[in-house]
Formats: structure tokens, C-alpha cells, sequence
């Protein structure tokens, strides 16, 4: 159980009184939580782990404007999504350089693999590479705001006023947003999902 002198506002009151230490604490408690934001919304965990730093200065830099009647934790997560809105911002314009997957890198089991086993079998292995590759071109189909709204609603479990606050946007532009994600990658993932039955 967390003692209260724990809390997150407890801390920000230590930091703000001159315990640069105390920071750390939130770092702790919250930096798991802000990467896998981050990853899925961008999908490179480089660029997630960079996000996340970016976040992390600009909330201690604007820690004075923190309300303690606020929760910390929301207040840090819309940081960290605006920070992985603006990466997505300024990468949507280039193309995307990745290698495409080689055989070898499927890694489908050799000759001396034929022992009886409960893992996936060659086939499952290609159409989940397949599917794996799929999802990641319908992520990529979404605008930002789409990709983070979706992200927040369907893998976090944020509501929709928790989402529309992290955000900055009104209720209805929070369910359009998730709506139309849903929409675009049902039409982009409707194919492989027949191809895969």
C-alpha cells in the first residue's frame, strides 16, 4: 500500500521545493507506462524511448505549472502523446525506409526441427508475419490523432473523456477520432483476416 507522502502529488511538492531527487521517483513510477504509449503509437522503439525522454524533460521543465488538484499521471501521459503526435507530424511527409522481411528472418524451422512441438508450425508462422506486417500498414494508414485516440481506447482502456482531456479535444472529436480508426483498419485488415480462416 502507497503512503500518502508516496503520491504523485507528493512528490511534484518535493520537487518543486528543491528535491531534483524526488523527480526520479516519478520516472520510476510512470516511464513503463509512457513507453508503451509511445511504441505503440509510433511502432520503433528508438524513437518511443527518445519520446518518452522528450516528455519526461518537458514535464519537469513545466512542473511549476502543474495543478496538484490534477492527476499527475494523466497530465504526464497527454505530455508524452503530444510528444509522439509531433514525432508522427514530422515523419508522416517521408517515406518509410524499412527493409522488407526476408525469408531467413521468419525464422521457419530447419530439417533437424521435426520433433513434435506446441509451437506454431511454418504456415502459422508466415500468415502471422503476414498479419504482423498488415496491422503495421494499417497503424501507419491512421492520421496522429486516429492512431493515438485508438491506442488509448482499444490497448490502454482510457475512456473517452479520459482520452478527449490527454488530447485536447472535445467529446465528440474524441469518438469521431476512434470511430473512423476502427473504420480504416477494418477496410485495411478485413482482407488478410479472410485470407488467414
Amino acid at each position: 500500500m502507497t503512503r500518502m507522502d508516496d503520491s504523485d502529488a507528493a512528490q511534484v511538492a518535493l520537487v518543486l521545493g528543491g528535491d531534483r531527487d524526488a523527480f526520479r521517483v516519478l520516472v520510476e513510477r510512470h516511464s513503463r507506462r509512457l513507453f508503451r504509449l509511445a511504441y505503440r503509437m509510433i511502432g520503433n522503439e528508438q524513437d518511443a524511448e527518445e519520446i518518452v525522454q522528450d516528455a519526461l524533460v518537458r514535464a519537469y521543465r513545466k512542473l511549476d505549472r502543474f495543478e496538484s488538484r490534477a492527476n499527475f499521471g494523466t497530465w504526464l501521459y497527454r505530455i508524452c502523446a503530444n510528444c509522439a503526435l509531433d514525432r508522427m507530424r514530422k515523419q508522416r511527409p517521408e517515406k518509410d525506409h524499412r527493409e522488407p522481411a526476408r525469408d531467413e528472418d521468419l525464422a521457419a524451422p530447419g530439417p533437424l526441427d521435426t520433433a513434435p512441438s506446441e509451437a506454431p508450425g511454418p504456415d502459422r508462422l508466415v500468415i502471422s508475419a503476414e498479419l504482423g506486417a498488415g496491422v503495421r500498414t494499417a497503424m501507419e494508414s491512421l492520421s496522429a490523432t486516429e492512431r493515438a485516440a485508438f491506442v488509448m481506447r482499444h490497448v490502454d482502456g482510457f475512456s473517452i473523456e479520459e482520452i478527449a482531456k490527454t488530447l485536447d479535444l472535445n467529446i465528440g472529436a474524441t469518438k469521431n477520432s476512434v470511430f473512423r480508426a476502427v473504420q480504416k483498419l477494418r477496410r485495411h485488415l478485413e482482407p488478410l483476416m479472410s485470407a488467414a480462416k
